[in-house]
């Protein structure tokens, strides 16, 4: 009995890691895939780069809460369609530094890792993200993994601002950063398990979607 309530209680935190990332784009869409999408291409990353199978879960499970400072942007500009202005602009860079107050000073471990995945998602290997303009490996591992397939996923699904692009169109778009945008050694690794990571995405569609 005892070990079944610790199996319980081990699946709850996950649990709610999942239904918090899930609150925070629900307005935009159902985020549900697309959440469930990043935990697998981030896995299929870590694994690549030799992490520890617990750290790879806990890094992968973490970036799921990439985007959790959107709940602080308003409806008006979340659902906007067309181009941002410069203040727009800046008033949705902020979702970084708001999703990291969000989730700073936790004890969870998970929350600690989600805090600086959230705030360094949208940094750039050259210096040219956001909010800290963080280069190489200033950049924490979590958040140059994440950045890959959240890039990676955006391109790949619809959205109300851009069309869809294949799937090797996508990985060449990736490639193409590598330097740039990305760190190189994860665009290698990426490139190397491309095959897996359209596996996950193909099991993850034809899996039947939650109830909502």
């Amino acid at each position: 009995m005892l070990d079944y309530f610790e199996k319980i209680r081990s699946k709850e935190p996950l649990d709610f890691v999942l239904r918090m990332a899930y609150l925070a784009e629900i307005r935009e869409w159902d985020c549900r895939p697309h959440i469930e999408r990043i935990r697998r291409y981030c896995l299929v990353i870590g694994d690549a780069m030799n992490i520890r199978q617990q750290d790879n879960e806990l890094i992968s499970t973490a970036c799921q809460l990439h985007d959790i400072g959107k709940v602080l942007i308003p409806d008006y500009l979340l659902l906007k369609s067309g181009k941002y202005d410069d203040a727009e602009r800046t008033m949705i860079e902020r979702h970084t530094l708001d999703g990291a107050k969000i989730l700073d000073d936790s004890p969870t471990p998970i929350l600690q890792i989600a805090a600086k995945i959230a705030l360094t998602h949208h940094e750039r290997w050259d210096g040219s993200g956001y909010p800290n303009h963080l280069k190489g490996e200033e950049i924490p591992l979590g958040g140059r993994i994440c950045a890959i397939a959240d890039v990676f996923d955006a391109l790949t699904t619809v959205r109300t601002y851009k069309s869809i692009v294949g799937m090797d169109e996508a990985l060449k778009l990736i490639q193409e950063s590598a330097y740039i945008l990305f760190d190189p050694k994860l665009v290698n690794v990426f490139t190397d398990r491309f095959e897996e990571i359209k596996r996950s995405n193909i099991v993850w569609e034809n899996k039947k979607r939650p109830a909502g």
